[in-house]
């Protein structure tokens, strides 16, 4: 039998929905919503306009066995939501460290989804990371609220490259301490 998910990721359980690991079936929604260019410009990596192909890739990625980046969905389907809320995703770095990324459809923005997928990713934390980071654009109030709802402290300015806005943007980082 075919398995579209190779991936020891663990689902993990929110109150109004699950973390689950991507699978192929996710790439619709997934495209339909990082197409919104509001979406993109609040990451670093999607690209707007999305170019032909790029959510598969995303996804194929997303569940390879050498992935450095666990990326899940935010499944909301056994409470009569979307299959696909959004994402979020934990990053490898060095020395026991991880990133956290998340977005979420704009359909579901100010439903406190992105604050109750990232708190649960952190209390899970898959990884074992003693430190959790994660980085913001200053232009993103709302996902800065996210990580000070769930327990990030604030940690400077930086910027980072944004894909879709085809800039250097200025950025707000954060730390969460684990042990």
């Amino acid at each position: 039998m075919f398995q579209d998910t190779i991936s020891t990721q663990p689902v993990i359980e929110a109150e109004r929905f699950i973390l689950r690991p991507l699978r192929k079936s996710d790439a619709g929604l997934i495209a339909m919503y990082t197409a919104d260019k509001r979406v993109a410009e609040g990451t670093r990596a999607i690209p707007h306009p999305l170019p032909p192909g790029a959510t598969e890739s995303y996804i194929t990625r997303a569940m390879s066995d050498t992935r450095s980046e666990d990326v899940w969905a935010l499944d909301g389907s056994a409470q009569g939501l979307a299959e696909v809320l959004g994402v979020v995703s934990l990053t490898h770095l060095d020395d026991n460290q991880s990133e956290v990324g998340f977005w979420v459809g704009p359909g579901f923005w100010n439903t406190g989804f992105a604050s109750e997928a990232v708190a649960a990713l952190v209390e899970a934390n898959p990884h074992k990371a003693r430190t959790l980071f994660a980085e913001v654009f200053q232009d993103n109030p709302g996902s800065a609220r996210v990580l000070t709802n769930a327990g990030f402290e604030y940690l400077g300015d930086a910027e980072s490259w944004s894909v879709a806005r085809g800039a250097r943007v200025p950025t707000w980082t954060y730390l969460k301490k684990m042990a």
